[in-house]
Parts: C-alpha cells; structure tokens; sequence
C-alpha cells in the first residue's frame, strides 16, 4: 500500500518561510512526477509545483522566484521550500506522486497540511 507522510506544514507571518517534506513508502512503480496541489478555502485545487525524476521543475506563476520544489529519489521524498510567503499562500498543501509499473499509472496523494500565512 503506498503512503505519503507529509509534514512542515503550520503558522507563519507574512514574508517568512517553511519547509514542506512529503516520504512516499510502499511503492513498486517508478515514480515520475512528484509535486505540490494546494486548496484555498472556497477554491478549486491547483497545482503549485512539479518535479520529474530527471529534475526537470515546473511552478505556477504565484509562486515562481519564491518556492522551490526538490527531490530525493533514494528516498522517494519530494521536498517545497517557500520563502517571502504570502497572506493568498494560505491553503492545505497536498502532495502526489505518479508511479508507473509497466504501462499502468497510478496517481497517489498525502492526506494535506496546512499552511497559515498571517499578516
């Protein structure tokens, strides 16, 4: 059964930073894309930032210049740096990897952390 145990999520003031880490276990696929949702209360999801096995990154706009995503593929971790946060970064992250086996992808989540962005 895969897992994905994230963490790092809390409180901060506006223009500080966090560190968001998300472990996947109990994986058999090769997992491709690793990356970051976030739901703002009253908002669709939307996807932050994305990272390939090869290291190839994609941000949304909002965020380019400020959050960073990484990963370690020994230890099938994906990792969001976010500095200089702001009050609309406010929002439960989520993190999702892809796994292929053969032909066959699977789409797992983490069960979210919060991020609070206070003034």
């Amino acid at each position: 059964q895969v897992q994905l145990a994230e963490s790092g999520g809390g409180l901060v003031q506006a223009g500080g930073s966090l560190r968001l880490s998300c472990a996947v276990s109990g994986s058999r696929g090769t997992m491709t894309v690793m990356g970051w949702y976030r739901q703002a209360q009253g908002k669709e999801r939307e996807l932050v930032a994305s990272i390939t096995k090869a290291g190839t990154t994609n941000y949304v706009d909002p965020v380019k210049g400020r959050f960073t995503i990484s990963r370690d593929n020994a230890n099938n971790t994906v990792y969001l740096q976010m500095n200089s946060l702001k009050l609309e970064d406010t929002a439960v992250y989520y993190c999702y990897v892809e796994s292929w086996v053969a032909v066959w992808k699977s789409i797992y989540w983490g069960q979210g952390t919060q991020v609070t962005v206070s003034s």
